[in-house]
């Protein structure tokens, strides 16, 4: 028989979060599914139990933005010899993912790791792992393709205590400079307010300082921490709200499209493609569906509920000069974004085709 518990964990926290959830698990007898409802995101707590428990559990999120967080869990039964913790993140919004990806690698013992679950190749991911905690994961792709990526995470030693004044690091001395400018744009789109990404680099990376006035204007801090030759540290602290296409001293018609490859005019728009209702996987996508069925000189209307900076830096790195960007409305809760193919365009184009197995180019 099949039991269905409710559980409620926003008045917890810490330890007292940790034993309740565990011991509801504990409980729980193979196909039976809880309803928990918690005030912040519990995805380390249950890979933890995976891990410690070496039991299969399932769950899913019920609204990718939605607080409190409520979600539905399905306890399975113990692994078999190929089985490993597992974490699917494709229904996690995307700026919850690197947080919780990140706490979960910080949070194994050595020797202990998970497997991740993306709509697209996580290979950023891998970069920033390395950056923070240096050369102590292991990492194996499973599987790729329209079902997913899957990738084998493995901690093997036990790493230093993060600086936490730093949300993330970048080394750059180990990133393939064609993913090095979109992966940090990308990440620096996700970190809160106040928030400071330190970048590792050989000297001081002027022409990325330069992109940053061009796209974010006066809306971070830019601070060189250690120069020294062949080692350069600089701190960029994210300082209030910005719209991701704004320079000093452009007018407002060049500000609009800072960020456009090339300016969306006089295209034919064959669709609005609204995907504010949609989880982030099936966003994910759809965009890339409705850009690849375009021909030369048409273009699609693209509405999101965030400023989607994120996805331009992606474009670019897959599309090149053959896609423009094009922002027509940013609004709370509406941005409203033209994403037309130029010449050149390659209607082929899908996540993740065109990057090797040695240096994909998709953003996470």
């Amino acid at each position: 028989m099949v039991t269905e518990t409710e559980l409620d964990l926003r008045a917890l926290a810490g330890d007292r979060l940790h034993e309740h959830l565990f011991e509801a698990l504990n409980d729980a007898a193979t196909g039976d599914k809880l309803g928990i409802v918690a005030d912040r995101d519990i995805d380390p707590e249950l890979v933890r139990y995976q891990v410690a428990q070496e039991r299969v559990i399932d769950w899913e999120y019920a609204d990718p933005d939605a607080v409190p967080r409520e979600l539905a869990l399905t306890v399975g039964g113990r692994f078999d010899d190929e089985d490993s913790a597992t974490i699917d993140v494709r229904d996690l919004k995307p700026q919850r993912r690197h947080e919780v990806l990140l706490t979960i690698f910080e949070e194994l013992d050595a020797d202990e790791g998970f497997v991740l679950v993306n709509d697209h190749d996580p290979k950023p991911l891998y970069h920033e792992l390395r950056s923070m905690h240096g050369d102590i994961i292991e990492w194996e792709y499973v599987s790729r393709g329209d079902d997913g990526w899957r990738v084998e995470i493995y901690k093997t030693a036990d790493s230093e205590t993060v600086d936490e004044a730093i949300v993330t690091r970048y080394d750059v001395r180990e990133i393939p400079k064609q993913e090095r400018h979109p992966t940090i744009h990308h990440r620096y789109g996700m970190i809160p307010d106040g928030g400071t990404m330190e970048i590792i680099a050989p000297h001081e990376p002027r022409p990325l300082h330069q992109e940053f006035r061009q796209q974010y204007a006066d809306s971070f801090e830019w601070e060189v921490v250690e120069s020294a030759p062949g080692r350069c540290r600089v701190h960029i602290t994210k300082g209030g709200s910005h719209d991701g296409a704004k320079d000093v001293g452009q007018s407002d018609d060049m500000q609009e499209n800072a960020t456009s490859t090339t300016v969306a005019e006089d295209r034919e728009i064959t669709r609005e493609l609204d995907v504010r209702d949609l989880p982030p996987a099936q966003r994910h996508e759809q965009i890339f569906e409705a850009y690849a069925k375009l021909d030369t000189g048409e273009a699609f209307m693209f509405v999101n509920d965030h400023d989607p900076k994120p996805l331009y830096h992606q474009f670019d790195a897959e599309a090149g000069s053959e896609f423009c960007w094009e922002y027509r409305q940013k609004d709370p809760g509406e941005f409203r974004v033209l994403i037309g193919k130029s010449e050149a365009g390659d209607s082929s184009l899908a996540v993740g085709q065109g990057a090797t197995d040695e240096t994909p180019d998709a953003p996470f």
